[in-house]
């Protein structure tokens, strides 16, 4: 038996996005800089995969900078943003929730002379964009801000930040990691009113090492890789073809019959909610996103629940795959005012299209049983 409630850390790649990825490496593996037919086969790759993508975005494929993963598109957004605009000011607005890869940017940032404000969260994990424009000075140059939480799932209101940051200043740039939410949400950058934003392939059933950044027509950012002058001069370096390609079928296959499947992940976490919480001392922390459920199982720390049901072929996750081997108390749960029994006992089970009801079932049988013998053990 295996149960994967890890979806937000990465998920099983498509049968079609396997087969894109085979073909252009085994048939189609010329380099697309190359001016004879196999490299403009391999280039049809990737403007294919751009336009799949810009279709998801509502944006123009040109707007799309293919990059390595959210954690480049994080990268080069701030990094990139700061470059081009560092004449102008040095200040920076984000969070106190972002993922690592936007906090340790920002934390090199600040050691590059800029000053960094860290706006917190409500019980719920949600930012106040009311706080977010009061921070708002003559020299800040961006905002960026996650439009899902990947611990718990809060939903941030990042259109609402937006507006209100550029009432006050429209030059200021928008960044949104939108990185937890595509696939899961519709993300629309004009409808957010953001300049920049941030996403991954493998978290929508495509390979590791594929990602994006939209960037807005008009917007100027500096580029932090340089070469050859690829990625219209972004990012240079010979494309990842395969992984480009596999992107774009993983977009295509993730977007049909949206809602039916968004409908589905919802039904599976609102029954994991109601299962679980029915067990004593065990909290809920989930966010509104159809796919992130986050709980506190008071009386057993978060690492020993969690290979306690992986002994049982059941995988979850103790929070952000990316940091998830560090010990420090999570930005995200501490935001929210957790207590130290709950901050301690967390867990992330983060819901696919291939969970099922009966999958649910599976883990509260599990943890029914797990859960007093592993309270009598720690509280001896």
């Amino acid at each position: 038996m295996e149960i994967y409630f890890d979806n937000s850390a990465t998920t099983k790649v498509y049968p079609a996005v396997k087969d894109i990825m085979i073909k252009v490496m085994e048939e189609d593996y010329g380099n697309p800089s190359s001016l004879h037919m196999k490299g403009v086969e391999a280039e049809r790759y990737i403007k294919k995969a751009a336009d799949t993508v810009a279709k998801t975005l509502r944006c123009k494929p040109e707007e799309l900078i293919f990059t390595s993963g959210g954690t480049e598109s994080n990268n080069l957004a701030l990094i990139g943003t700061a470059l081009a605009k560092n004449r102008l000011g040095k200040h920076i607005i984000s969070t106190t929730i972002e993922h690592a890869s936007v906090h340790a940017t920002l934390d090199f940032l600040k050691s590059q002379g800029f000053e960094i404000t860290l706006i917190g969260t409500d019980e719920h994990g949600v930012v106040d964009h009311a706080e977010v424009a009061k921070a708002v000075r003559e020299d800040t140059i961006l905002v960026s801000c996650m439009m899902v939480n990947n611990e718990v799932g809060a939903i941030e209101p990042v259109a609402e930040i937006s507006g209100a940051v550029k009432k006050i200043n429209p030059d200021i740039y928008m960044h949104v990691d939108a990185i937890q939410a595509y696939g899961k949400l519709p993300v629309y950058p004009s409808k957010l009113g953001a300049d920049l934003v941030s996403i991954s392939g493998h978290k929508i059933h495509g390979p590791k090492g594929s990602g994006a950044l939209y960037v807005k027509k008009g917007i100027l950012i500096r580029p932090i890789i340089y070469g050859g002058g690829q990625g219209n001069g972004m990012r240079s370096g010979t494309e990842n073809v395969p992984a480009i390609a596999g992107f774009g079928v993983a977009a295509e296959e993730s977007f049909r019959d949206f809602d039916k499947k968004i409908e589905h992940i919802s039904a599976v976490k609102e029954y994991l909610i109601e299962k679980l919480t029915s067990l004593p001392e065990v909290y809920n922390n989930s966010g509104d996103a159809p796919h992130i459920a986050s709980f506190s199982f008071v009386g057993v720390r978060s690492e020993v629940m969690l290979h306690s049901l992986e002994d049982r072929g059941i995988y979850t996750s103790s929070g952000s795959a990316c940091s998830s081997h560090k010990r420090a108390a999570s930005n995200v749960l501490t935001s929210m005012g957790l207590t130290k029994d709950r901050l301690e006992s967390t867990l992330r089970f983060s819901i696919g299209e291939d969970n099922t009801k009966e999958q649910v079932d599976t883990v509260f049988e599990v943890i029914s049983g797990l859960l007093p013998m592993l309270r009598q053990f720690t509280r001896k």
